[in-house]
């Protein structure tokens, strides 16, 4: 697939069939993933895959907002960073996560990012328990690591109407 293929499909989808994610295409994920570049080239991103129906129903509960969703999904992949090998955890995960979303597509599969690193389990508690909290429970997440995100993913027939139009002038200017 051409890369402007590649992103154009690229969509945020929480629709799944119950299909299994077979294992040698989530190698290909994993692989293409850790292709990601990383502060310093520390290499601090980290990914746990969970195929684990009961599992993955638990995690969707991480947050009463935006993850219920993950209980449809087949698989979900928790992108994790070392923090004690850099301080751009956050960002070379977030690269890393996007690396795995283009991935995901060139696979024939559907995916959505669920932020976990510094949201609340309850909306209108954000001082409360957070969804990294719960993450942890379910997890063996390393003690050196935090988790930015959670990706669903698997097979989907749902296709969302098209986005609309970009309008350039509004986010890009030349000096």
């Amino acid at each position: 697939m051409e890369f402007n293929q590649l992103i154009a499909k690229r969509r945020s989808i929480r629709k799944f069939e119950p299909q299994a994610v077979p294992q040698e295409v989530v190698d290909r994920l994993v692989e293409a993933t850790l292709t990601a570049p990383s502060s310093r080239n520390s290499r601090s991103t980290h990914l746990m895959i969970i195929d684990n129906a009961e599992t993955i129903a638990r995690m969707s509960e991480m947050r009463d907002y935006g993850s219920s969703f993950m209980k449809d999904a087949p698989a979900v992949i928790v992108v994790m960073g070392d923090r004690t090998k850099t301080d751009l955890w956050k960002e070379s995960c977030s690269i890393s996560t996007t690396m795995l979303l283009l991935a995901l597509v060139d696979a024939g599969l559907k995916g959505c990012w669920v932020h976990v690193d510094g949201r609340p389990q309850l909306r209108q508690e954000p001082g409360g328990k957070q969804a990294i909290e719960l993450v942890r429970e379910l997890l063996p997440i390393p003690e050196e690591c935090d988790v930015l995100c959670c990706v669903a993913c698997g097979y989907s027939d749902f296709e969302p109407a098209p986005l609309p139009e970009w309008e350039p002038e509004q986010s890009i200017s030349f000096f």
